[in-house]
């Protein structure tokens, strides 16, 4: 559920990547986070489950984690959010604080491709939003978290097509998933794990 304090702090990060965008931040420094339709669409996988445990590799400045930590809360779930960038590192802390998800979502810092390693949790739903062309080596490290019946939900993909598209394919080639690529704001490949 959306209370004042997520929906103050959803706005608040709304508004501040629009000005960033108008004002040509470079896009290294911008928050670089997904669209609100899209942040609707994660709450809206994650919220039915039952102690749903999500992967958010790439948490950015918080804001697709607040979407993740307001659906996972309404039934005991959790969110551990991958980010590398010191700046959002600190931004991420202070608006999940602010949104009031703190209890339900944690931050491990530094290049996901070292840190996932170390993570011996299996999950339930994997977010992909990191760069992009790490996303192969990404997903492998993510899938051996995942067990049947976990969705990976990759953005980007309509957005990034030239280097992502690639990434849709083998996807929708393996035997061992199902997926399809949801033609929603910046592109999204859902997977289904199968096996």
């Amino acid at each position: 559920m959306l209370d004042e304090r997520v929906r103050a702090v959803l706005e608040r990060l709304e508004r501040e990547d629009a000005d960033e965008r108008a004002c040509g931040v470079p896009v290294e420094r911008r928050s670089r986070q997904v669209a609100r339709t899209t942040g609707q669409f994660l709450f809206s996988l994650v919220a039915p489950q039952s102690d749903c445990g999500v992967l958010e590799i790439g948490g950015s400045r918080g804001y697709s984690t607040i979407w993740l930590a307001a659906g996972v809360r309404l039934f005991s779930g959790r969110v551990l959010s991958l980010e590398s960038d010191p700046a959002k590192v600190e931004a991420w802390r202070r608006n999940v604080a602010e949104a009031g998800l703190d209890g339900w979502a944690e931050l491990v810092e530094g290049d996901a491709r070292q840190t996932l390693s170390g993570i011996d949790d299996v999950f339930d739903v994997c977010f992909l939003d990191a760069e992009k062309g790490a996303y192969e080596e990404l997903f492998a490290l993510a899938r051996a978290k995942l067990e049947p019946g976990a969705l990976i939900v990759a953005d980007n993909v309509l957005s990034h097509e030239e280097t992502l598209g690639a990434y849709s394919r083998a996807r929708q080639s393996d035997p061992t998933l199902e997926s399809v690529t949801v033609t929603l704001d910046r592109g999204l490949e859902l997977s289904v794990v199968l096996a």
